[in-house]
């Protein structure tokens, strides 16, 4: 059985995981291989594979923790004893936080998603699917309640907003002018705006 942590304490598993999204984002995961991951891991790969199945496991995971924490989140937003105009705000300006906070994750899993095996990607998606349609639930709430706008079909407005999302990886840099909390603001007001009557 491989030691579960290292002299630091750190988990094996998230040690594998640091290793491989640093080496990831820096020169791509086809790139990468599984001896350069253990290494910088300072790890086996019997440690490697008690672990995780397949470098195709890791990079799902490097994606899944992310979306696992954003679902959390998303839940308790949206299950919160709030106007559903604050708890939609509140969820849209999140998902920006949370996704800027780790980049690296987001930048590698839309730039490499296509190595992942077909069950993986199924998987995945099943995952977004969920995330999304909670989100639309949330939406279509204010829309019945009249809070906001029916013009724009729910899953044209998820859509929106989540197509800003998923690019914040090709623009956003950590020293620019704006924080994460700067961008989340703005975009969560941009989609307030499209939403109010």
């Amino acid at each position: 059985m491989p030691r579960t942590t290292d002299p630091t304490g750190t988990p094996v598993p998230q040690r594998l995981l640091a290793a491989a999204t640093r080496l990831f984002a820096d020169q791509g995961y086809d790139r990468t291989s599984v001896q350069e991951i253990v290494e910088a891991a300072g790890v086996t790969k019997g440690a490697l594979y008690h672990y995780f199945g397949s470098k195709d496991d890791l990079l799902h995971e490097v994606y899944a923790r992310v979306l696992r924490v954003q679902q959390e989140r998303l839940d308790a937003f949206a299950g919160a004893d709030e106007p559903v105009e604050k708890r939609v705000r509140d969820a849209a300006a999140d998902v920006v936080v949370t996704t800027i906070d780790n980049l690296d994750d987001a930048m590698i899993f839309f730039r490499s998603m296509h190595h992942l095996s077909t069950e993986k990607h199924k998987q995945v998606r099943a995952e977004r699917r969920r995330y999304h349609e909670r989100f639309r639930a949330l939406i279509e709430e204010g829309q019945e309640q009249g809070v906001f706008s029916k013009r724009t079909p729910a899953d044209l407005v998820v859509d929106y907003h989540f197509g800003s999302v998923h690019h914040l990886s090709t623009w956003y840099r950590p020293h620019g002018p704006l924080t994460p909390q700067e961008v989340a603001d703005h975009l969560a007001d941009l989609l307030l705006r499209a939403l109010r009557p």
